[in-house]
């Protein structure tokens, strides 16, 4: 393999994990990312996170790729839309949620449920913010081979990115519920960072 072919990939991987640490990507698996008690699951549900993000990155970049299919901007638009809209849902859920029950450790029943989650969400960033712009630039590479390759890479760098963020996400949960609830204060700044920011996604978009 070239070695510009190898720079090329070895950016590829860089920028993904530098894109999974999006303000908007951070925020939405952080409201369902802190409700875990074990490292491993919050780990399990950043990997979730990238791998619904890159499994429609791949098939909407292969369209664009292969036979040079072109994202019309209303599409972008809805998705950018669409993102604001599961973050204002995501805080305002978490926020209704934590009035509703006596402790966040009793969400960790519905795990399942947080994996799905994450999947759905990375779905739903794949085709918006510098993702979508990614996408924009590989469809003028006129070597399909790399340009394919380019966006495996660039997936494996989001889940890569993700999974570390949501093991360091929980790491004062772990360490510190026996004697702080920081597990709930989390859960509540987070809710109410996604509900926010979920707004202002909103107002910039619509």
């Amino acid at each position: 393999m070239e070695a510009g072919v190898v720079s090329t990939l070895i950016a590829g991987l860089l920028l993904g994990i530098k894109h999974s640490f999006e303000p908007d990507h951070v925020i939405a698996v952080s409201t369902i990312a802190n409700k875990s008690k074990s490292l491993f699951r919050s780990l399990l549900a950043g990997v979730c996170w990238g791998l619904g993000h890159s499994f429609v990155l791949i098939m909407v970049g292969l369209l664009v790729i292969v036979l040079k299919f072109q994202i019309p901007p209303k599409i972008e638009s809805g998705f950018e839309i669409a993102v604001g809209m599961m973050l204002v849902y995501l805080g305002g859920s978490s926020l209704f949620a934590m009035n509703r029950r006596s402790g966040y450790l009793s969400l960790d029943k519905v795990n399942n449920m947080i994996y799905a989650k994450s999947i759905a969400i990375g779905g739903i960033h794949s085709l918006a913010g510098s993702a979508a712009l990614t996408i924009l630039v590989l469809s003028t590479v006129d070597n399909v081979a790399v340009a394919a390759l380019y966006i495996l890479v660039f997936g494996a760098g989001t889940i890569i990115g993700m999974a570390c963020f949501t093991t360091a996400l929980a790491l004062p949960i772990v360490l510190g519920r026996a004697r702080l609830n920081v597990g709930k204060a989390l859960e509540f700044t987070t809710a109410l960072a996604s509900l926010c920011f979920g707004g202002y996604y909103l107002y910039c978009h619509i």
